[in-house]
């Protein structure tokens, strides 16, 4: 029997969302689709489990349940998709698919606790009067019952594919979604280039404060190599926290801990009341975000702004505070950041300052324009650590080397291998890096844009003179014959 691989898993998918099509915004109907694509996921894992009890213990039910409450995740066969077919016809199909969720929740509270809190099937104002909305979500069971998406574990091409193909979905709702969509989701070679340069190491703790959908967190795990690590986020949206914690399940990742909650107003990950540390904190937190919680700075309680507040009205460097805040004693931090981070005065200046004087900083790496979902602006990485024993900083210039695309341009395998050597060897590379002293950069005021440091002027090529003028002489000539046959037909006209 033919596997279900992720191509399958998408087309099928993708297919659903012609239901939703010119009815609800794809930023709205990603939330619906994924959110199916888990309960078929659930019911699928939970039906093979169920099959297979059944055939080693028979009638055996106390043995059958014991096994099953052992499983990852709990659900009784009552609250299924298969009852959810059965039901199609039902006139109140919003309804049920909401106490349907409930039910899962409650079963599983310790993993997916508040994990259906912002969805609504039965949402008039998203989905339309009753005969509508259930005419919407009649034909999204009927897609999703397409036999090609068998879920079942035993069924998956790989155990990679449900989570590869979580991925996909989430990165084309976030292309459709325009600038939404980089509210929820970091370009997949973006967040490659991220995780392998800040290299964690088997058993590392790694956090995101502003997780998004979790790609970021998946893919720096996933530099580790194995299983051993644990990932921690937070996330402000709560339907983008819940769409994150379905991300991890898909991903064989059972024990993340995803907060939803305002990391500058309301950091959830403590210890003792003090900020939890991690050995490899990562982010792409909005940029230049308004109204980030000023107000609260001068009394923050953890110690975040003791380098300084970051203007009101633009709070990169907050984010960036918090982040080195969550940092343990040898930690490593990747920041994606617009490049006003690295010029602009005032305060940002004077933090700017006080970072590369206590020798955090160890790289800025300038990208390309245009890779991001909902703005064009170049971007930069910033790579942080604690207890460096190097006193330089690299910077390398990346933004002129990528694949431009027709709506968006995108990082190939060997411009991010390039960006990944000249970090690791800290390569002097003519017009593309180059490693700056402590002294250097103060002697630049502190100012880090990055053609202070990297020289990429090109020479315009030298103008022949003497080729210029014969070929212009040429050109005469042969307009001067050109304009004697002209007169000469004319003459012939009688003109």
């Amino acid at each position: 029997m033919q596997k279900t691989t992720k191509d399958t898993i998408n087309n099928v998918v993708w297919k659903a969302c012609d239901t939703f099509r010119g009815t609800i915004d794809s930023s709205d109907y990603k939330d619906y689709i994924l959110t199916m694509l888990f309960i078929k996921y659930l019911s699928d894992f939970y039906k093979e489990k169920l099959e297979n009890l059944k055939e080693k213990y028979g009638d055996k039910k106390d043995r059958i349940e014991a096994s099953l409450k052992r499983e990852k995740f709990r659900l009784d066969e009552e609250h299924t998709f298969e009852r959810l077919i059965e039901q199609k016809e039902a006139d109140n199909l919003g309804e049920i698919i909401n106490k349907m969720l409930d039910k899962i929740e409650e079963d599983n509270s310790e993993k997916l606790e508040g994990i259906f809190r912002s969805i609504d099937f039965n949402n008039k104002n998203k989905l339309g009067d009753t005969k509508e909305r259930n005419a919407i979500l009649k034909h999204l069971i009927e897609d999703f019952s397409d036999p090609r998406l068998d879920l079942r574990p035993s069924r998956l091409a790989s155990s990679d594919a449900i989570g590869d193909a979580y991925e996909y979905l989430i990165s084309k709702f976030a292309s459709d979604a325009g600038k939404k969509g980089g509210e929820f989701y970091t370009p997949g070679e973006v967040s490659d280039l991220l995780a392998q340069l800040v290299e964690p190491k088997d058993g590392a703790m790694i956090y995101d404060p502003t997780c998004g959908s979790g790609s970021l967190l998946i893919k720096v795990s996933k530099q580790t190599n194995g299983q051993n690590f644990r990932l921690y986020g937070q996330e402000k949206n709560s339907q983008t926290q819940a769409l994150c914690k379905m991300n991890m399940f898909l991903h064989e990742i059972n024990d993340s801990v995803i907060e939803w909650g305002d990391t500058i107003r309301n950091p959830l990950h403590l210890e003792n009341s003090l900020l939890k540390t991690f050995d490899v904190v990562v982010a792409n937190p909005p940029f230049s975000l308004d109204k980030w919680g000023e107000d609260i700075a001068a009394n923050d309680s953890f110690g975040r702004f003791k380098r300084g507040v970051p203007p009101k009205s633009k709070g990169d460097f907050a984010f960036v505070l918090h982040m080195i805040s969550s940092l343990n004693s040898n930690g490593t931090m990747g920041v994606i950041l617009p490049h006003g981070v690295l010029f602009r005065g005032a305060s940002e200046g004077r933090i700017r300052e006080k970072l590369i004087r206590e020798n955090l900083l160890d790289a800025v790496i300038g990208l390309p324009a245009n890779l991001f979902y909902g703005t064009s602006i170049p971007v930069c990485i910033m790579i942080f650590k604690k207890n460096r024993t190097k006193e330089d900083v690299i910077f390398i210039d990346a933004s002129r080397e990528f694949e431009k695309s027709k709506n968006q341009n995108s990082l190939t395998d060997e411009n991010i291998q390039k960006i990944i050597t000249a970090y690791k060897n800290r390569s002097r590379i003519d017009k593309y890096s180059h490693v700056a002293s402590i002294n250097e950069i103060e002697q630049n005021d502190f100012n880090l844009n990055i053609p202070r440091y990297v020289d990429t002027y090109e020479e315009e090529e030298q103008v022949d003179m003497t080729a210029v003028k014969l070929e212009i002489s040429r050109l005469e000539d042969e307009l001067k014959i050109v304009q004697d046959k002209m007169d000469g037909y004319l003459k012939e006209l009688g003109l």
